[in-house]
């Protein structure tokens, strides 16, 4: 029976698709659905808010309306069967062989050997070339098998696509001796917890370092890694470094 009762609303012309709301319900009553936040069931929804200071555009909103009422055992039996489902989606991705070499090119796994620094003259004085600091390929965050062999005990670098953009020194200051992992949460519309969480239960990573921008959108590189390390159970050390559009370091 439906009661009138505080519940949240969601205004999906202000929703960016950020992801923050759904890791801040621990309800389970939040899921990005075509990258809009959604209500999933208005049981599973406590009406106090907490994903509301998350959301940086203010979509999230608190109204008391006609709803059903919170059923905490409806939120235990959801939470359960979405950490078993996700689990095992995570463990037969981690399971699935790397592309193989006659397939593209561009998803065939290979660690890259760094070259030898070229030398390159500078006010008539010999100074060594800048060097790429990519260890590995593929690069983007959806084309990475979770077995490659360049994961087992990796230091990981999960940076939004723009960063090195951004930032002129990133590769020095970043991906050295790093596995480096790209993505962007706005344009994939892609969820990366899952993949992330393959990579975690396949391999022992070492370290997570997530390089994003001050863009609110970016918040779903956050989201995805606080979301993988909750399925995988795993703990690993991992820190969030906010690059500015005008490629200042903002936080870290």
């Amino acid at each position: 029976m439906k009661t009138i009762r505080k519940i949240i609303s969601i205004d999906e012309e202000k929703c960016n698709g950020c992801g923050l709301c759904v890791t801040a319900c621990h309800e389970g009553a939040l899921q990005l659905v075509d990258g809009k936040a959604k209500l999933v069931s208005e049981s599973y929804c406590d009406g106090l808010g907490n994903c509301l200071p998350e959301c940086p555009t203010g979509a999230i909103t608190i109204v008391e309306r006609e709803a059903d009422p919170f059923d905490e055992a409806a939120v235990k039996e959801n939470m359960a069967r979405l950490a078993q489902t996700n689990m095992a989606e995570a463990k037969a991705e981690a399971n699935t062989p790397p592309p193989l070499a006659c397939g593209c090119p561009g998803t065939h796994a290979r660690t890259i050997r760094p070259n030898a620094p070229a030398v390159q003259e500078t006010n008539n004085a010999p100074q060594a070339a800048p060097t790429s600091q990519l260890r590995q390929w593929p690069c983007q965050l959806r084309l990475v098998p979770a077995n490659a062999p360049y994961l087992k005990e990796a230091n990981l670098l999960i940076a939004a696509d723009c960063a090195a953009y951004a930032y002129a020194s990133f590769h020095q200051d970043f991906m050295r001796n790093k596995v480096t992992l790209i993505g962007c949460p706005k344009l994939d519309a892609a969820d990366y917890s899952e993949k992330i969480a393959a990579i975690l239960a396949a391999n022992d990573i070492k370290s997570i370092t997530v390089v994003r921008m001050e863009v609110p959108c970016c918040g779903g590189l956050v989201h995805a890694v606080k979301t993988a390390l909750m399925l995988s159970g795993k703990l690993v050390p991992w820190q969030v470094v906010t690059i500015g559009t005008d490629g200042s370091i903002l936080e870290q």
